[in-house]
């Protein structure tokens, strides 16, 4: 089909369901790769685990198994486990003890705003960290050291459990890889929680960093940044320090500094410690995922700059556990996807989506729940382990970048203020593109539920690419799979390509539903709605 064609025939299509509530949108998609393309890494959604639940998380005995269906489903998508980095508040309060098998932890009481407390503190033993064995084969684990305490002999006693759990014969042989050690999390935070005090700045961090690091990295016998095992530097709460300042403080001109292979910095969109009213329908805002991220570009330049990977080594929507009425419920799906995929397209490789034991933004609740993560109050019957809404997410991202381990990705422009697109390439060509619609159709919406029609003009991604490639394309076939929401506020009910995976077992049900698409007439895409198209 022509140009002309198309937009004639969007027109038309746009004025004859103008009564249903239907727009129609032109979206034009390279057929190979352009020039600005970035990696889409197999492990881009990763997860943050709160290290002082990390055996609940694990299983004890024997592996968690809803935790391992859940992880597999991923894994079956893209050929590569999600990586897991264990750390984040309660890194920097956990202490090795030759006397402690596991781990023995103290937490606070509960509350309406924080029905799953962090602990306090933790005292863990060799065995807490062999419990890595437990994961899917070719995970590969970020590990978290307390810096926090100041105790140089407390960070090298965890840095050598860590490296002995990872050199056993169990842990060898489950194909669990220990790839980094974080020492340190959000320390720029340290002035503020006591930790440090308050008139600390990243001057006195960057030394006081190095003095640590250093003997954390000789016991666990890492060399370089180029080894089997390297260092995950920064590791910041947002922008208090940042890569740009301890760059220029010279902290890769030490010893432990050369060991950093990966610059880590942490982004929420808000924070709940204090609860708070956070409106969804603001929260589901493609304007506020781009603000959300792009305050980052110039630290993930100046990383790229060094020779170092950027991640987003801890996120999720929004601090302190997840705010309700938004971090579980679907639309927290969505946002998921544009969020990840948008933190992709800056170059960011991998972002961990934090997680805990009964947190709102879980996208994976692990054990049976006793109390409400809403509000704390006593659930009788308990909740037993489940996926949440944001689960979902990771499904459609995943099956995006597929098995190749060759995947680019590029933004695609979309006319209107809440509608996103993004096209995967492999080996260079179009292979697939997702569209998400972020206008928030709610329980309480009336009337017709609004929907836009996507119609698709392919191009060439430069001027010297050949027309008959585009041209080849009209002549495919495109099938259509969904993440279809009734609405943007319930915590459950979505399904993924018809299938449901809010089972007990975390494995699917329901029979796969893929739609067959013209690519000449285009998709319809509801309010609240995301489409993954394969070419």
């Amino acid at each position: 089909m022509g140009s002309l064609h198309r937009r004639l025939f969007a027109a038309t299509l746009a004025l004859g369901l103008s009564a249903c509530s239907v727009s129609a949108l032109n979206v034009s998609i390279p057929v190979s790769a352009p020039g600005d393309a970035q990696i889409l890494s197999p492990t881009l959604l990763s997860f943050s685990i709160e290290q002082d639940r990390w055996p609940d998380w694990a299983g004890v005995q024997s592996r968690n198994e809803f935790t391992h269906n859940a992880l597999l489903n991923y894994a079956a998508l893209t050929g590569q486990p999600p990586n897991i980095r264990v750390g984040a508040n309660s890194e920097d309060h956990t202490f090795w003890s030759p006397t402690v098998t596991i781990e023995e932890s103290s937490f606070p009481p509960p509350n309406s705003i924080t029905p799953y407390p962090e602990a306090t503190s933790i005292s863990v033993g060799n065995a807490y960290y062999a419990l890595s064995r437990f994961l899917p084969r070719g995970t590969r684990m970020t590990w978290g050291v307390n810096l926090g305490a100041n105790n140089v002999t407390n960070a090298v006693n965890m840095a050598k459990a860590i490296a002995g759990a990872f050199r056993s014969s169990l842990v060898k042989a489950s194909g669990v890889i220990l790839q980094r050690i974080e020492v340190g999390n959000e320390a720029d935070l340290f002035k503020n929680n006591g930790l440090r005090p308050s008139n600390w700045t990243v001057n006195e961090y960057v030394p006081d960093w190095i003095s640590v690091a250093g003997p954390v990295a000789k016991a666990a016998g890492i060399t370089g940044g180029s080894g089997a095992v390297t260092l995950q530097g920064a590791a910041f709460a947002g922008q208090g320090f940042t890569p740009r300042q301890i760059f220029g403080l010279g902290i890769l001109d030490s010893a432990p500094g050369k060991a950093i292979s990966v610059i880590s910095q942490h982004q929420y969109s808000a924070a709940f410690c204090n609860g708070g009213d956070f409106p969804l329908v603001s929260f589901m805002s493609k304007a506020a995922v781009r603000g959300n991220l792009t305050h980052f570009e110039a630290d993930i330049a100046a990383t790229h700059a060094q020779g170092l990977d950027y991640i987003l080594g801890e996120t999720n929507s929004i601090a302190c556990h997840g705010a309700p009425g938004v971090s579980n419920t679907a639309g927290a799906a969505l946002w998921a996807i544009d969020y990840t995929l948008q933190a992709a397209t800056l170059g960011i490789i991998e972002t961990y989506f934090h997680e805990g034991v009964g947190y709102k933004y879980n996208f994976i609740q692990p054990i049976t729940l006793n109390r409400s993560t809403i509000d704390g109050s006593p659930l009788n019957p308990p909740s037993p382990p489940h996926v949440q809404p944001s689960y979902y997410a990771g499904l459609a991202i995943n099956f995006l970048i597929g098995r190749s381990k060759a995947s680019q990705i590029v933004e695609l422009v979309v006319d209107d203020s809440n509608v996103s697109g993004y096209a995967a390439f492999e080996h260079g060509r179009l292979v697939r593109a997702v569209f998400i619609n972020l206008h928030a159709w709610l329980v309480s919406s009336t009337g017709t539920r609004p929907s836009v029609h996507i119609d698709l003009d392919f191009a060439k991604a430069s001027a010297a690419e050949a027309q008959s490639d585009v041209n080849a394309f009209w002549g495919r076939s495109a099938t259509a799979r969904r993440v279809v929401i009734q609405h943007a506020d319930d915590v459950a009910g979505l399904t993924w390509a018809g299938q449901s995976y809010e089972t007990a077992d975390a494995h699917p049900s329901g029979s796969v539903k893929i739609e067959h698409v013209s690519l000449a007439e285009g998709v319809d895409l509801r309010s609240t709605e995301a489409v993954l198209l394969s070419f």
